[in-house]
């Protein structure tokens, strides 16, 4: 196995002069090598019998805000691709087999200055390796994630990284939309939005509001909706009860990303929902990397998910997250 290779874990922050908690091998839903990354407040477990994958994310002894696929729960090995759940690392445009290799073996890690690093074996059909970096903060619901594309081939692909967060169909989604503005200023479009076959525009699910764009998937309703936008704003939030989870995300005026121009998208069915950020479009050459950054904020509050509510409870967390985007994009 892998997992072993590359550990180097910086126990010093495990001491009184940190709060950050990292705890290995811990058994988690089945799998017996899991990984604990805590603080006061929030709690990550990260899976090594398989991956790329952060299997947990919720306050310390609450609820995982991440679906987790039931009949996949504790299996490891073989060729099928397992949807899993959690949080994990694609490339972009979707296509099978490429998209679709099976992450179903044991991965290696390294922790080391407030950063445990995920790295997976070269894909067989691919020739890429990804990598994740995650970086949590000492004493709040932040985190920062580094989603990494490495071409292991002889020659140059062009690829997108590709971050999908599975979450549990309780919650609500929300994609802001764009500023408005009318009149000879506001002449050309905003910005694109893509659709996929089975979109239903009119699937009552969909809010389309003047601010913002909600999904909220029906548990009783098992039919699949998308939507994919070029989100210039940067961020995104998902809604569940009284907690909610904010994203932070680059947008770079000048690249090409998938998908009709997406870097953000949602998917859902009466299962889960997908909250996803796509980089730019990169020719790598053979040896060089890609990368998609996205910084959480976790936080507990009550609010609705009415537009008046989106914006006093969500908008104020955007510029710490932000901040944070920039000292971690090199």
């Amino acid at each position: 196995m892998v997992r072993k290779n590359l550990r180097n874990l910086n126990t010093g922050l495990n001491n009184n002069k940190t709060s950050v908690k990292f705890e290995e091998q811990i058994s988690y839903m089945g799998w017996p090598n899991c990984i604990r990354l805590s603080n006061s407040e929030v709690e990550l477990i990260v899976a090594t019998d398989i991956g790329i994958r952060i299997l947990h994310f919720g306050f310390i002894g609450g609820k995982n805000i991440f679906y987790l696929s039931p009949e996949d729960l504790g299996k490891q090995g073989g060729d099928q691709w397992r949807i899993y759940g959690g949080h994990r690392l694609w490339h972009a445009p979707e296509a099978i087999p490429r998209t679709y290799s099976p992450d179903n073996m044991p991965i290696a890690y390294s922790f080391e200055s407030e950063t445990l690093k995920l790295i997976q074996p070269i894909e067989k059909n691919t020739g890429i390796v990804k990598e994740m970096e995650i970086y949590l903060s000492r004493n709040s619901g932040q985190v920062h994630i580094t989603h990494r594309l490495i071409n292991q081939n002889a020659f140059p692909v062009e690829l997108s990284a590709w971050a999908i967060s599975a979450l549990i169909p309780q919650g609500t989604a929300i994609i802001p939309q764009e500023p408005f503005g009318e009149g000879n200023e506001f002449l050309l479009p905003a910005r694109s939005l893509a659709l996929w076959n089975y979109t239903q525009m009119n699937d009552p699910r969909w809010i389309w509001g003047n601010k913002y764009i909600l999904a909220t998937p029906n548990l009783n309703v098992v039919t699949e909706q998308k939507i994919g936008a070029l989100n210039k704003q940067g961020w995104t939030a998902y809604c569940m009860e009284d907690t909610f989870l904010m994203k932070a995300f680059a947008f770079d005026p000048l690249a090409r990303y998938p998908d009709f121009m997406s870097n953000h998208e949602i998917y859902f069915n009466g299962h889960f929902l997908e909250v996803e950020t796509l980089g730019p479009y990169a020719i790598i050459s053979s040896g060089k990397q890609t990368e998609n950054h996205e910084c959480w904020q976790l936080t507990k509050g009550k609010m609705d998910v009415s537009e008046k509510s989106i914006t006093e409870h969500i908008l104020p967390m955007l510029p710490a997250l932000q901040s944070l985007l920039a000292t971690h994009i090199k």
